[in-house]
C-alpha cells in the first residue's frame, strides 16, 4: 500500500498545484517514506520549496519524554528555514508563523485515539488557515487501531488539548478524515485536500489498521509498537490514575500496577465483575521497576494487556473497557485506594486528570459508585458509540 506522502512524491500531478508555493510540513520522528527517508528531505529533494516546519507535542524531532515538557522554536540545521513548535509558548500557531507559507502539508502518524493531541494540533492548524486564508493538505496515514469505535464521547464545556470535540475514546478515523470531520463541525472555509492512501485496509488481518509490511516507527516516545496503540485508548486513562502507565519501562502504556496492589487478584477480580469485556486479549500479572516517572524505583505489581498474538481478536478488543474494568477491580478491592492523581492535567486546571481524560465525570464517577455495575457503563457508552458511528460515516474516505 502507499502513504500519502509516497502517492505526492511519486505523481508529478499531484504535486503539480504546489508549483510556485510556498510550503510548510507540520511531521515529526514518524513521518517517513515507505523507505524510511524523512518527509522534510524526501519533499525538498521532491524540488518542493519547503519554507517552514511545524513540531507537535513532544517536538518535530520526538525528543521529549513525558507529557507537559514543551519544545521550542528552532531553525533547521540543514535546510535553514524555521521550526515552529505547537507544543511551547503556543499551542496554536500565530500570525508570524502563518506568514512563512501558502499551503501546509500535515504528515502525522496518529494513534486512533481522541486525547493523542495530534488530533488537536490539526484542529488548531485548520481554524489557523482558515482565518489566513491558506491552504491546509494531509497527507494521509494509516489509523493503526483500525475503524473500530468505543468510549464515551466528549461532553459540552469538557473540551481540552486532549478532547478536540465531541467523539469518543477510540475514533476511528484517519486524521485525513477527521479534517473533514473539524470543517463540518465548526463550519470552516478553508482550503482543504486529503491526499488518500491506496490500499489501505483496515479490516485485514493481521493489522487490522496497521500495514504489517511497514515499519514501525514511534510518532511520540513512548509509542514504540502496535500492541500500544491498540491498548492505548484504555491504558491512557492511567495518566489520570496515581498508578503507573509503564512510564520508564520498555512497555509503557501497555500496562498499569503500583506497588502497593495484588496483580493477580486485581485480574481475578476483573473476571469475576464483566468478563465479558475482556475477550480479544490476554491479561499477564507482571512486576516491573520504572526507572523515571510515577512509583521510580519501587517494585510495582502490575497488568500487562496483551493485544497480540493469537488471542488477540481485533472485533472483540474493548480497550477501553478493559482499562475502566481495571480501576473498577481496584476499587472493589482496596476501597480507600487513592486513586486519581490530582494535576493539572494538560493545563487543565481545576479539574481532575481523569475527567480531561475521558471529557467528562461519568467514567470516574462509574468507578466510585460501588452500586454501579458495568451494565451501567454499557448503558452510557453504547449510544455514544452507535452516535459516532452515524456522525463518522459521511467522512469516510477508505
Amino acid at each position: 500500500m502507499n502513504f500519502g506522502i509516497d502517492r505526492l512524491l511519486a505523481d508529478p500531478a499531484l504535486r503539480k498545484p504546489l508549483e510556485g508555493k510556498r510550503v510548510a510540513l507540520l511531521a515529526h520522528p514518524a513521518s517517513v517514506t515507505a523507505d524510511l527517508t524523512h518527509s522534510i528531505d524526501a519533499l525538498v529533494a521532491a524540488g518542493i520549496n519547503i519554507t517552514a516546519a511545524f513540531g507537535p507535542q513532544h517536538g518535530m524531532r520526538g525528543d521529549l519524554q513525558d507529557n507537559m515538557m514543551e519544545s521550542p522554536d528552532f531553525t533547521d540545521p540543514t535546510y535553514g528555514f524555521p521550526v515552529f513548535s505547537l507544543y511551547g509558548e503556543v499551542r496554536r500557531p500565530t500570525g508570524q508563523s502563518m506568514g512563512t507559507f501558502d499551503v501546509v502539508l500535515v504528515d502525522l502518524q496518529d494513534l486512533g485515539t481522541r486525547i493523542y493531541t495530534f488530533i488537536t494540533t490539526l484542529r488548531y492548524m485548520l481554524e489557523a488557515c482558515a482565518e489566513h486564508k491558506k491552504a491546509l493538505w494531509v497527507l494521509d496515514r494509516p489509523n493503526p487501531v483500525g475503524r473500530p469505535i468505543e468510549g464515551l464521547t466528549l461532553r459540552p464545556g469538557w473540551e481540552s488539548f486532549v478532547g478536540a470535540g465531541p467523539m469518543p475514546m477510540r475514533h476511528g478515523m484517519t486524521l485525513g478524515e477527521l479534517g473533514h470531520w473539524f470543517i463540518a463541525e465548526l463550519g470552516l472555509d478553508v482550503d482543504y485536500r486529503v491526499i488518500e492512501m491506496e490500499g489501505w485496509e483496515p479490516d485485514a488481518a493481521p493489522g487490522f489498521g496497521w500495514p504489517t509490511d511497514r515499519v514501525w516507527i514511534n510518532p511520540s516516545p513512548n509509542a514504540p509498537n502496535l500492541n500500544m496503540a491498540r491498548a492505548y485508548p484504555g491504558t491512557v486513562m492511567v495518566e489520570g490514575a496515581t498508578l503507573s502507565e509503564g512510564r520508564g519501562t520498555t512497555r509503557p502504556l501497555e500496562l498499569f500496577g503500583a506497588p502497593d496492589i495484588d496483580a493477580k487478584a486485581v485480574i481475578a477480580e476483573m473476571r469475576r465483575l464483566a468478563p465479558e469485556w475482556l475477550h480479544g486479549c490476554t491479561l499477564r500479572d507482571i512486576w516491573f521497576e520504572p526507572t523515571f516517572h510515577k512509583h521510580v524505583g519501587q517494585l510495582c505489581s502490575g497488568v500487562h494487556i496483551h493485544a497480540e498474538g493469537p488471542s488477540y481478536d481485533h472485533a472483540a478488543f474493548r480497550p477501553w473497557r478493559v482499562q475502566a474494568l481495571g480501576f473498577k477491580a481496584i476499587r472493589a478491592l482496596y476501597p480507600d485506594y487513592d486513586l486519581w492523581r490530582d494535576f493539572p492535567y494538560e493545563y487543565a486546571f481545576g479539574k481532575l486528570a481523569i475527567d480531561v481524560i475521558n471529557g467528562g465525570r461519568a467514567l470516574r464517577e462509574w468507578v466510585d459508585d460501588s452500586r454501579a455495575t458495568p451494565g451501567d457503563l454499557d448503558a452510557l457508552t453504547l449510544t455514544d458509540e452507535a452516535a459516532w458511528a452515524e456522525s463518522r460515516r459521511p467522512f469516510l474516505l477508505y
